[in-house]
């Protein structure tokens, strides 16, 4: 069975009766609705904007994760500077600490409200929720840092694992020089003699200069022992340094973690410090309470005390009046 036309009836029905009431209708964006939107209030206005502040921080750490997180990205030019992701952490930072501070305020000024408890507990558990959103976006950015700081060390740790591309100045005893080179250069110096005494005496001189440089650059003992203990000295500093570098990033990694801890304190004892404050006002309205009771319990005794001082000499005027009109 088709109602529609009973329905077009109600709904003519219900616009005269609105218009006989003065009611006014629905705006003209609204019309198509069947049920009216709620007008929005403020506590849900302030969550959605800590919110949304929130989400966009989160939305930018996750979408600059791998670059911030990249160190070998010259060849795409794609790279970030230190200076581009100090100014992430800083500005990560003082969002963080903004939000925080709304926070604070958003559930001070909640408090402050006198609702039912059905719609109390409704509002403590939406602050609640952002605020466990809030330490989820610092644990992210602390992470971030930590890993930053752990990688930066790695790639230290290889550039001086890596062997220098310098050659070495100090000559080596046992290594003998390129001999048709030598033997090259004494013939332009040799005067020009007949070619086969020439040839012979470019062979004597070329095998006497070899012995030669060959001894000069033979060391001592003296010398090899002084340059061995200086070597032992290098490795020795090496060593050090190596286990100081160690030490630097262990303690950097506890630093990263203990200011992750450190975050998600500060926020649980701002949470302490608000429950704290409420509590004090509520006991400070409690005494309140109890100074106006006491106040009344004592005003209640003094009236008390009046009636039997007012009753005490109305029956001794009595006894007195009664016991002359007896004699």
């Amino acid at each position: 069975m088709d109602i529609t036309p009973l329905f077009k009836a109600c709904i003519k029905t219900v616009k005269t009766r609105n218009k006989a009431f003065g009611i006014q209708s629905p705006v003209s964006e609204d019309k198509q609705r069947i049920l009216r939107s709620k007008p929005k209030s403020g506590f849900m206005t302030t969550a959605k904007d800590i919110t949304s502040q929130i989400t966009r921080l989160r939305d930018f750490l996750l979408e600059h994760r791998e670059k911030y997180l990249s160190f070998f990205n010259n060849v795409t030019g794609d790279e970030m500077t230190e200076s581009e992701r100090d100014q992430i952490d800083t500005g990560a930072q003082r969002i963080i600490n903004t939000c925080s501070h709304l926070m604070k305020e958003f559930r001070n000024d909640n408090r402050k409200l006198s609702v039912s408890p059905q719609i109390r507990d409704y509002m403590d558990g939406v602050i609640e929720l952002i605020d466990m959103y809030l330490k989820a976006v610092c644990k992210i950015h602390s992470e971030l840092k930590a890993l930053r700081v752990k990688r930066a060390l790695d790639i230290r740790k290889l550039s001086r694992l890596e062997q220098p591309q310098v050659k070495s100045t100090i000559p080596n005893p046992f290594v003998i020089e390129n001999e048709k080179d030598k033997i090259s250069d004494i013939e332009d110096d040799l005067p020009e003699i007949e070619e086969t005494d020439n040839v012979r005496k470019k062979i004597d001189l070329t095998e006497n200069d070899i012995a030669v440089i060959s001894d000069e650059c033979q060391l001592s003992a003296e010398e090899l022992q002084m340059f061995e203990s200086e070597n032992v000295q290098l490795l020795n500093e090496l060593n050090n340094m190596t286990e100081e570098v160690r030490q630097i990033e262990s303690k950097v990694l506890h630093i990263a973690e203990l200011q992750e801890i450190f975050t998600e304190k500060i926020l649980q004892q701002e949470q302490d410090i608000d429950r704290i404050s409420t509590t004090v006002v509520g006991a400070t309205e409690n005494v309140k309470d109890a100074n106006e009771q006491i106040k009344q319990a004592i005003q209640r005794n003094a009236g008390l005390r009046v009636y039997i001082l007012f009753f005490l000499l109305v029956m001794s005027f009595t006894l007195l009046f009664l016991d002359w009109y007896n004699d």
